[in-house]
């Protein structure tokens, strides 16, 4: 079996946007990782940022740094975003945390941004799910 690959495709004829990929295809000898969706709460479950998107935005991207860190893996391996925003936040406040959090890496995921009438609490604003799958070397 061939080393994991992982491919980032734009086709033409799709709009092209440097905020996230359009296709992402995984083949080879790979490492799943699904990590559930992730609130702007900290290690104890107090809740970070009541009120605040922009602080519960960051919460959310640490909280998923320490579960794919967990599995081995970093934000470099994220292929999939699913972003879920309560109605009235503001979407380009939450896409400027994701801009600095994600920084110059190359290969943006694919993302599906939905808006929610609510989450599980109602403090919540953000909650994100993510896909990432980290390459792996042939087992001979």
């Amino acid at each position: 079996m061939k080393k994991g690959e992982v491919s980032y495709l734009n086709p033409e004829n799709l709009h092209m946007n440097p905020a996230f990929t359009n296709v992402v295809t995984v083949t080879g000898h790979v490492k799943t990782i699904y990590i559930g969706g992730q609130d702007a709460v900290d290690a104890s479950g107090k809740i970070v940022g009541k009120g605040d998107l922009k602080r519960q935005v960051f919460q959310v991207f640490k909280n998923i740094q320490e579960a794919l860190k967990a599995a081995g893996a970093g934000l470099e391996h994220v292929i999939k975003w699913n972003v879920y925003l309560v109605e009235g936040q503001s979407l380009e406040q939450g896409f400027e945390v994701f801009q600095e959090v994600w920084g110059s890496r190359p290969n943006p995921p694919a993302i599906t941004g939905m808006f929610v009438s609510g989450l599980a609490n109602p403090d919540f604003l953000v909650e994100m799910d993510v896909v990432a799958v980290l390459p792996l070397d042939p087992i001979d």
